[in-house]
């Protein structure tokens, strides 16, 4: 039976990789997957899924206004697909994560979303929250703080490696731009919000 998935975590726990992992295990029992992500994501190049630890793959891209169902039913239209995989699905609109519902629901296709949880300032993404409330199944990928506890959030810093607060919820980077943490040092870099 096939479901809709939501593997979340922080920056720089290995999502990218699990899921080229995942694709290459289909792949290599001869199934075919079908890979997307977000269209302005050119971290690894356009149309492009890629880990840090070096391995990528070919994906097809897609917009804010994209039809997520009407995408996957064309593929499964062209020929035979395993699974979809969707990479940085926090960036997908609320109305996309129903598509995808829609897509587990009646094309009976699953599809596997790894994205993140929470932004730099602690919110959760539209598309994370929406799968979130939809997935059938969801598994945290877990990472690690400088302090040796599991990263729960993440920072945005500026040139100077300082903590941003404010800025668009949106903004491609890496390691250059983001630092996972625990919530206790989360709480001490952006300052204790709670007051």
């Amino acid at each position: 039976m096939a479901k809709l998935y939501f593997h979340y975590s922080t920056m720089n726990a290995g999502k990218s990789t699990l899921l080229l992992q995942a694709s290459y295990n289909y792949i290599e029992r001869g199934m075919q997957t079908y890979l997307l992500t977000a269209n302005f994501d050119d971290r690894a190049g356009v149309g492009r899924i890629g880990s840090r630890i070096g391995i990528e793959a070919e994906a097809d891209t897609y917009a804010k206004d994209t039809d997520l169902f009407a995408m996957i039913a064309a593929r499964l239209d062209a020929g035979p697909c395993a699974c979809v995989l969707i990479d940085e699905a926090q960036w997908m609109t609320r109305d996309q994560v129903w598509q995808l519902a829609r897509a587990v629901d009646d094309l009976g296709v699953p599809v596997m979303c790894y994205g993140l949880r929470v932004d730099f300032r602690g919110e959760l993404f539209p598309g994370s929250a929406a799968l979130l409330a939809l997935a059938d199944e969801m598994r945290e990928v877990r990472t690690i703080c400088h302090c040796g506890r599991k990263a729960t959030m993440v920072i945005r810093v500026d040139a100077e490696g300082r903590a941003l607060t404010e800025g668009a919820q949106i903004e491609v980077g890496g390691n250059d731009r983001y630092i996972s943490l625990c919530r206790k040092h989360f709480r001490e870099a952006v300052g204790d919000r709670t007051a």
